[in-house]
């Protein structure tokens, strides 16, 4: 039986086409505003300063990196800092030391006694018997000989001349020569060997 011509293009009528890809490119407004974010970047980095500014990040330089020459350490050099950095925990911001362990820096005889002395037992360090003030600490003290002779120069000096102490400053040439003059590779052994090698009784 043969279907009449109308109704067969009435069912070719709602069938679909056949799905099929196609190139859809970007669209040119899209396109555009993509383009124009990026030319605004560029131009945005190559315009700005290089670090920003001072309070969001660090604009140090190559220069201000670099460590100092010879010269200069011995002006920036802050004994304080250095003391609070180095000393503190055995001897106490109060310079007091903790009684029985670790001995007093305020008016200790060693600290005001002669330079040479404190020179060297910063220098190469103690180990053993020490008195101070009457009593008699026995303990170790580490050499601080990796600090420049105008840190260590520095950090005398303000040792020498805070809380009760009133002794003078020490140069860091003296420092420089006690370092160059020894062989010493290991800490003195007690206030007797210190004596003795410093040739001075503090």
């Amino acid at each position: 039986m043969r279907k009449d011509p109308e109704a067969r293009s009435h069912a070719q009528a709602r069938e679909q086409e056949d799905p099929s890809e196609r190139n859809r490119p970007i669209p040119l407004t899209v396109a555009l505003i993509t383009l124009a974010v990026v030319i605004f970047g560029v131009a945005y980095i190559l315009l700005s300063e290089p670090f920003g500014r001072a309070d969001l990040g660090d604009r140090r330089t190559v220069a201000d990196l670099r460590a100092p020459a010879a010269g200069a350490t011995l002006a920036v050099a802050d004994g304080k800092k250095l003391f609070t950095a180095n000393c503190v925990a055995c001897h106490q911001a109060s310079g007091k030391g903790l009684p029985g362990v670790f001995p007093p820096l305020d008016g200790s005889e060693w600290v005001g006694g002669d330079e040479r002395t404190v020179v060297n037992i910063l220098l190469h360090g103690v180990s053993g018997e020490l008195t101070v003030m009457g009593i008699t600490y026995k303990g170790a003290m580490p050499s601080f000989q990796q600090l420049s002779d105008a840190e260590l120069a520095a950090v005398a000096s303000y040792v020498r001349a805070e809380w009760s102490n009133k002794a003078g400053a020490i140069k860091s040439e003296l420092f420089a020569s006690e370092r160059k003059s020894s062989t010493r590779t290991t800490p003195f052994n007690g206030e007797a060997e210190l004596k003795t090698s410093t040739d001075k009784v503090p």
